[in-house]
């Protein structure tokens, strides 16, 4: 019977995984932070180090740089290298996979597993705008393996603990969000109920995994460096506080307001320990659109305990017969359905696919048109969002600014933007003695439209996404 049971269960959850493992294959690939990681990931392996200065772009050329994040770029540029994009969405899909199925199981425990599938597609779809190709990615199936691990801790299993350190030190080395799993199982260590000599014990042995990195103590220096960095603050959307617009947001919204209710009217009620998980990641998601998933994580599990008593009376009653076989049959059918979406299947049937890369943000054929002119002048100033994808496909033209928010000061933010506004802009590009310009038609209308006016600048090269202008008398 328990073999027949686990069948069972992983049939729901192949139910579950279909639609977001499908989605995870449609969803095209925005420049932001992706490529310039591909850049990082080939320099290192080439280099056999990872940068301590700014090679990929001539504004801050030479100045320091920290890459907490190096070992996404190396898996990040591997994978693009042996398997190019159908690899990639494959692995973005597995991750994807990992985490929320892990989810899933933590839910199926409270609530049984055709609620849990319910949730798990919820909760999957209103978190589906955090799946960009970026190393977070790595760091979401981390958070639910520690979740897990002090879910079993509280229960008296203090082995499990050792993912804690395990975990913390990829994370360390993956994605600047390596501060979660201390906070969480640092609130577990003052108000959960399990071994507190041993939860101590996984606290010391996380903070000494976070320094088994290139950098040392230096990776806390970054992410307080992060933290209080205007220039991400001041200039990227993801550090702003959500508001309720689309409906991904009125989900988020609805399900935060709906669980005060559901709340205060189950018959199961939460633990301390997940109040204080509650309260911390609710002010975090509240405060910044980056933190939502980690708060949706929590709020589907905390929903799965909620209503575990109402699903399995009327949901998921007690199921007479089962066959094991044809279960896992189906759920293995499930689980490779979606793969005639990846990249490089789908096109043999599907003629009108999405695209693979967002080309509003990635010029790909003006790019095409610079390598074959490289007689054309030097220095270039470029559309920030351009600049990833530039520095990847093209590093013989280093680039004026990139998705690197971090690593420009808040001055070279505000100029940026007063000249992407056609405001000073002849002055500043002659100050900087620029001669050369890749301009977003989506992003620097007023901008092209002005140049576009000037009888200095000549237009070489113009598609529906970008321009390119040089400096008439430096030909």
């Amino acid at each position: 019977m328990q073999n027949s049971s686990r069948s069972y269960n992983f049939l729901w959850l192949s139910i579950a995984l279909l639609p977001l493992i499908g989605i995870s294959f449609m969803l095209t690939v925005p420049a932001q932070d992706y490529w310039w990681y591909l850049r990082l990931g080939r320099d290192i392996l080439a280099e056999g180090a990872v940068p301590l200065v700014d090679t990929m772009g001539y504004s801050r050329a030479g100045q320091p740089i920290f890459y907490q994040q190096w070992l996404a770029g190396i898996i990040f540029h591997l994978v693009h290298q042996a398997g190019g994009a159908t690899l990639t969405f494959l692995l973005r899909a597995v991750l994807l996979g990992l985490a929320y199925g892990l989810l899933w199981w933590m839910m199926s425990e409270t609530s049984g597993p055709r609620a849990a599938a319910i949730l798990l597609i919820l909760v999957g779809l209103s978190t589906a705008n955090n799946w960009m190709m970026r190393p977070q990615l790595f760091a979401y199936p981390l958070f639910l393996l520690c979740v897990f691990a002090i879910y079993k801790w509280q229960s008296g299993g203090t082995r499990w603990l050792l993912f804690l350190p395990l975990s913390t030190l990829l994370w360390a080395n993956l994605h600047g969000s390596f501060i979660l799993p201390f906070l969480l199982a640092g609130a577990a260590l003052v108000f959960g109920n399990g071994n507190r000599k041993a939860m101590f014990a996984a606290l010391a042995a996380m903070a000494v995994a976070t320094l088994l990195n290139p950098r040392g103590f230096g990776v806390w220096q970054y992410l307080v460096f992060i933290l209080n960095n205007p220039s991400d603050y001041l200039f990227s959307v993801e550090w702003k506080p959500p508001v309720n617009e689309g409906w991904q947001m009125n989900i988020f919204f609805g399900w935060a307001l709906a669980f005060a209710v559901l709340a205060g009217f189950s018959p199961r009620k939460l633990s301390r320990l997940e109040w204080v998980w509650f309260l911390g990641f609710g002010w975090l998601a509240f405060s910044g659109i980056r933190y939502v998933i980690w708060f949706m994580f929590l709020l589907a599990m905390f929903t799965a305990k909620l209503v575990g008593d109402w699903s399995r009376a009327w949901l998921d009653k007690p199921v007479e017969k089962i066959n094991p076989r044809l279960n896992l049959i189906l759920a293995s059918l499930l689980l490779f359905l979606p793969l005639m979406f990846l990249p490089g299947a789908r096109d043999s049937w599907w003629d009108g696919a999405p695209d693979l890369y967002e080309l509003t943000t990635t010029p790909i054929e003006a790019v095409e048109f610079l390598k074959t002119h490289e007689d054309l002048p030097a220095p270039m100033w470029n559309d920030y969002a351009f600049g990833s994808y530039l520095e990847f496909a093209l590093p013989s033209r280093p680039t004026w600014m990139d998705t690197r928010m971090y690593s420009f000061s808040q001055a070279q933010w505000d100029e940026y933007v007063r000249v992407t506004n056609a405001d000073g802009w002849q002055e500043m590009f002659d100050r900087e003695g620029v001669n050369l310009l890749l301009l977003s038609q989506a992003a620097q209308p007023r901008l092209v439209e002005a140049i576009s006016a000037s009888a200095i600048w000549c237009e070489e090269y113009r598609d529906k996404y970008a321009v390119v202008f040089s400096r008439c008398e430096a030909k």
